[in-house]
Order: structure tokens, then sequence, then C-alpha cells
């Protein structure tokens, strides 16, 4: 089989269904940025030693799978091959953001993006969970969504979050505090 179809070369390619839509269309770009969001999890783990949260990152990294079918799948397509995220999905990332928050120190100020280099690719993964999380919504005002995707992408956001204060913690390395700068001109 050729990785190459052809038929994309004039900017449409088909959802799951097999509706035609172009290349720049909004639900593309969701669930293309879910892919990215993949991608970026990927780098994250191969700067990760830890078993436990490789583990972790694996599972959602195919949860992501099921999220891209999802949003590529319209919503009159009924199938039984047609993946979906469900409740479960992230019930399950909200135990786990539970059981690695309890694992760390409470945050006594925002934190800047950094520490480790997979530190810093997991605040970089929850950055594009947030982009892909904002198209979704878009996408929802234009199309019928399912609001379980939102939901999804909004928790793993945070799970993200915490899995970055979480390699930075296993490492040894600090959060980096957020020192808001005192401008002259702002004193009164």
């Amino acid at each position: 089989m050729k990785i190459y179809t052809k038929k994309g070369d004039k900017g449409e390619t088909s959802l799951f269904g097999g509706k035609r839509v172009s290349k720049d269309d909004l639900r593309i770009e969701a669930y293309g940025t879910v892919d990215e969001l993949n991608s970026v999890i990927g780098t994250a783990r191969s700067f990760n030693d830890n078993k436990i949260l490789d583990s972790i990152l694996g599972g959602i990294q195919n949860q992501l799978f099921v999220l891209g079918a999802d949003l590529a799948t319209p919503s009159d397509v009924k199938t039984p091959a047609a993946k979906r995220i469900t409740a479960r999905d992230y019930t399950s990332l909200e135990g786990i953001i539970d059981d690695f928050e309890s694992k760390l120190r409470p945050l006594k100020s925002f934190i800047l993006p950094g520490g480790t280099k997979g530190a810093s690719f997991l605040h970089g993964a929850r950055t594009v969970c947030r982009r892909a999380e904002r198209l979704v919504v878009a996408l929802r005002k234009k199309e019928e969504v399912s609001d379980k995707a939102v939901v999804f992408l909004n928790r793993l956001s945070d799970l993200l979050f915490v899995l970055a204060r979480y390699a930075n913690e296993i490492s040894g390395v600090e959060d980096i505090p957020w020192k808001p700068r005192i401008d002259s001109d702002q004193k009164e």
C-alpha cells in the first residue's frame, strides 16, 4: 500500500463517512491540532525515563486517536466503526489528576512553563491542547460536536499541567515561580 493517494492534491480531504471537505475546514483544523498535540506528547515521552509517566502518556496518545476519529466523523454518520469520546474517558483523566496532584506541593503562585526537557514539552503540549479545545468550541458553534470532546480536552490540559509539574518533581527540579515585574510607572 502506498502512503500517497493523490486524493488530496486539490486541497480537499474526506471525513469518516465519505464527505469531502476543504483541508482548511474548521473540523480538519480541530482534529489536525489534536494530531499535533499527540506528536508533542510523543516528544515529551522521548525525554522521560519514568515508566508510570510513560504509561499514562502512552494511554493519552491512544485516546487522542479516538478523539481525532470522533472529530473526523460528522454526528450524522452512524456506524459502530465510528469511535467516540465518552464520559469514562474524561473521568479517568480526573482520577489521574487527583492522584498525581496529591504527590505535588501545593502551588503558591503561578508558574512559568519550563524545568526539565520532558516537563517543558508537557507544558507545550498543554498549550496545544488548549488550542485544540478552542478550535473544537468554535467548530461546535457551526456543527454538531459532542460536548464530551470539549470536556476531555479541558481535563487533558489540566492533566498535562500536573504531569509537567510531576516530571519536574521526580527529577528534583523546582517549578519556576512567576515573578511579576513592578515597573516604576505602576507604583502609586
